[in-house]
């Protein structure tokens, strides 16, 4: 379908529904029915109630591809009856451009410029965020998330929280959505041999801390692209640290998860593998002390679903 001339960026919108079969399938097709983009994977997440959509394409239908599935979301998507376990404002909650072959970042951000600007034409106040970002304090995830869907109302509001594009006007059905261009970020969860929900809360902010001390110490230098939250995860029955690693080549997936292991012991509980949701770029699991297939063993990928090379690794999926 692609080749190795093609300019090609990789989209990752995440949708508040994790629950209605016929909503994910609509979206689905809406990005299937693309012309000159390929859907690579769906995870869904019961709990979450939030399903991760990851597809590659040339830039311009790309962006066709994220409007239509968003369009989508905001017909059958109704934010004032969502409930999950994952922080959300929107019904199209995040919206990321990764650069993949052949095409720069500002390729990716003036991309992201023009499907914004679409997207607030149609009545969703959209954030620019990472690379994309037109203030420095609206460049994280979770800064414009903060408070989530309930506190959409007043952040419209305040002068500093108007939308990069659409109206501060409030959309109850939608709610807002962050919208820009990155790097890989791995969303990676790691299992807890624990239920209590508060152990894993004080090792996520554990982590928070360490990095937010931001000095030399091998710790605050690997968690420094590492965001992660507490939870419980009642299909799996066991808490986990979810983490977003936003840069993989600063802290690497295993690092991450050894040193997780460790600050787990010292809590008083331990690890039971992993999961990762959505896709992984092969790189992320080459490492100088294991081979691909040790990793994915050590990790324990396979833990608590399938984790299959040919299916869950970006590169695998796209040029095989």
């Amino acid at each position: 379908m692609f080749s190795a001339t093609d300019s090609l960026i990789e989209c990752v919108p995440n949708f508040s529904e994790g629950r209605n079969k016929q909503t994910i399938d609509a979206i689905a097709q809406s990005i299937i029915k693309t012309k000159d983009v390929k859907l690579l994977h769906i995870d869904i997440g019961f709990d979450a109630n939030r399903t991760v959509f990851t597809f590659v394409g040339k830039p311009n239908a790309v962006a066709d591809a994220a409007f239509n599935a968003i369009c989508v979301a905001q017909q059958l998507i109704d934010m004032r009856m969502h409930k999950g376990a994952h922080p959300r404002m929107g019904a199209c909650d995040v919206c990321p451009l990764i650069p993949f072959q052949n095409c720069t970042m500002n390729e990716a951000i003036e991309l992201s410029y023009k499907l914004g600007k679409r997207i607030g034409n149609i009545g969703i106040p959209v954030y620019l965020y990472e690379q994309s970002a037109q203030n420095n304090f609206r460049n994280k995830l979770a800064d414009i998330r903060k408070g989530e869907y309930e506190a959409i109302p007043e952040k419209l509001k305040d002068g500093n929280w108007k939308p990069d594009f659409g109206e501060s006007v409030f959309n109850e059905k939608f709610g807002m959505m962050a919208l820009g261009a990155r790097n890989f970020l791995i969303a990676f969860n790691i299992n807890l041999v624990t239920k209590d929900i508060a152990i894993a809360k004080a090792i996520a902010k554990k982590i928070r801390t360490i990095r937010n001390l931001n000095n030399e110490s091998y710790l605050s230098i690997l968690f420094q692209h590492v965001r992660a939250i507490g939870w419980y995860m009642d299909t799996y029955q066991c808490a986990q640290i979810s983490t977003n690693i936003v840069d993989i080549h600063k802290s690497p997936i295993i690092d991450v998860f050894k040193a997780i292991q460790q600050i787990a012991n010292d809590f008083g509980t331990s690890t039971n593998g992993s999961e990762l949701v959505g896709l992984i770029p092969l790189n992320a699991l080459q490492h100088s002390t294991y081979s691909i297939d040790e990793a994915i063993e050590y990790l324990g990928l396979n833990s608590i679903k399938p984790f299959d090379k040919e299916m869950n690794i970006i590169e695998y999926l796209l040029f095989k």
